[in-house]
């Protein structure tokens, strides 16, 4: 059977699905095709015995107000949550025990988290130069640089842990990290760009304009696949799931795409004069191997770290510490079993009955690789042996549920800025063919919902330009 669209998106999950409504909504003919038999991709959320589990992301931060305009305009104000402000607290792990990171001058000052040594190298911080012009540094280079080693070791380490689950010394900071160095290239400095950047927002709101709010860590009463959910539902038809893309191929004749897909029934066709690959790297490499090999090189050039979640559910009186916070992060020199570990039930409501906590716990990553080939009852007791230690927790878990995500989170390694260019020669190379999802421009949920409106924009850009050419070619045949 064959097909027509204007755009045909292969990959539902929350780039393909936010990018499919703006084509929607603005009145072209979109067609999302997804391999699994439920869209949402990674965006997983699922109850257990009373307790909600996100099998994937667990929030979002609200930094564009196109996450806003999606929520408004699916009608979902009413099921949207923010953090609770014990959320704003968080814990570093040092020496077994666990430190609150200190979020102002005054507590910096007074923390055990640091050195004193350390304190006056991050105050140092100010009289530290630019880079070398050229130099494309890690963000251990960059942050040891400009803050010292214990910073990198105790702050920046076990954060890039919390968001990567990647290694500092194997990212590259200006793809990871690029509001960082605009920092130092625009002001010199991390604490000169804090500083002059706030001036500057208060010279604007007293010259009328809105500054932007603080970004807010938003989730819905039923968990992320609330949002995933309804863009899949606005999209009715338009979604086809549990079908497999097996070739994309130019239609030169027509400048336009073939897109070939097998379903339960047999094999069938679509035609769309572009085509979004919103699915991850190595996936959207298989599909143009055979279009551009150089490209899908620098594709399969993108590395992935190995996670594992596991979520557990607790009777309340058997946790003897107040969780007043976001959760805890290890650092690497604590040579622990998880990378961290978030306090659920405290950061968002509905989350675990009432008497009961609930933890999610990160396992893996860039730094214990091997540990996804671990046994459930190997990882579990694993997990159980550092909540003795950081916790006090000496009972066993009332609710048990474990995932492993053998690609997780792509991995901006150095080389990844120019494995990007060559995503851009790709699509130049191939009009009507695109790239997105998290693996450029920004691996979180606000990242991609951020990225989709552009890219829907620069799609419909080249369709209304390549209709004004067919319609010259239509006159000029005639």
């Amino acid at each position: 059977m064959n097909h027509r669209a204007d755009v045909t998106i292969i990959g539902a999950g929350i780039s393909g699905l936010s990018t499919a409504y703006w084509f929607a909504k603005d009145g072209y003919s979109v067609r999302v095709l997804e391999k699994s038999d439920r869209p949402g991709g990674s965006i997983q959320t699922t109850e257990k015995d009373g307790f909600l589990i996100e099998h994937g992301p667990n929030s979002g931060m609200e930094t564009n107000p196109l996450i806003g305009q999606l929520v408004e305009d699916l009608d979902l104000e009413d099921q949207m949550i923010y953090a609770n402000d014990e959320a704003n607290n968080r814990y570093i792990v040092k020496d077994g025990e666990l430190h609150k990171l200190p979020m102002s001058p005054p507590l910096f000052l007074k923390t055990k988290l640091f050195s004193g040594k350390a304190k006056w190298r991050v105050l140092g911080e100010l009289f530290v130069g630019r880079a070398p012009e050229g130099k494309n540094e890690t963000v251990a280079e960059f942050v040891q640089r400009r803050l010292g080693p214990e910073f990198l070791d105790y702050a920046i380490n076990p954060f890039v842990a919390g968001v990567f689950a990647g290694d500092p010394k194997n990212l590259s900071v200006r793809a990871a990290f690029p509001k960082l160095v605009a920092l130092e290239d625009n002001y010199g400095g991390i604490f000169k760009g804090v500083i002059k950047g706030r001036k500057e927002r208060k010279k604007k709101a007293k010259e009328g304009e809105e500054s932007k709010q603080s970004a807010k860590m938003f989730s819905f009463r039923n968990g992320l696949k609330t949002l995933t959910d309804a863009l899949a539902k606005s999209l009715g038809e338009a979604l086809v799931t549990g079908v497999t893309v097996e070739s994309v191929d130019s239609l030169d004749e027509e400048d336009s795409w073939s897109v070939k897909y097998s379903t339960d029934d047999g094999t069938e066709t679509i035609r769309s004069d572009a085509v979004i690959f919103a699915i991850p790297a190595y996936a959207t490499a298989d599909l143009v191997e055979s279009i551009d090999s150089e490209a899908a090189a620098s594709l399969n050039a993108i590395p992935y770290a190995k996670v594992t979640m596991i979520f557990s559910g607790y009777n309340a009186q058997d946790v003897p510490i107040e969780l007043d916070g976001f959760g805890y992060l290890i650092p690497e020199k604590e040579q622990m079993n998880i990378l961290g570990t978030i306090w659920t039930s405290t950061i968002f409501e509905n989350r675990a009955p009432d008497g009961k906590v609930a933890f999610t716990t990160f396992v893996g990553g860039a730094r214990q690789p091997e540990k996804i080939d671990l046994d459930e009852a190997q990882l579990i007791d694993e997990m159980k042996a550092d909540f003795a230690t950081l916790m006090g927790i000496q009972a066993d878990p009332e609710t048990i549920y474990l995932r492993k995500w053998p690609k997780a989170i792509p991995q901006y390694t150095p080389g990844h800025l120019e494995r990007e260019a060559a995503m851009d020669r790709f699509e130049e190379s191939h009009p009507g063919l695109f790239i997105s999802g998290n693996h450029r421009g920004g691996i979180s949920v606000a990242d991609c919902i951020k990225n989709s409106k552009p890219r829907a924009d620069s799609v419909v850009n080249f369709l209304d330009n390549n209709s004004v050419n067919e319609s010259i070619k239509t006159k000029i045949a005639h």
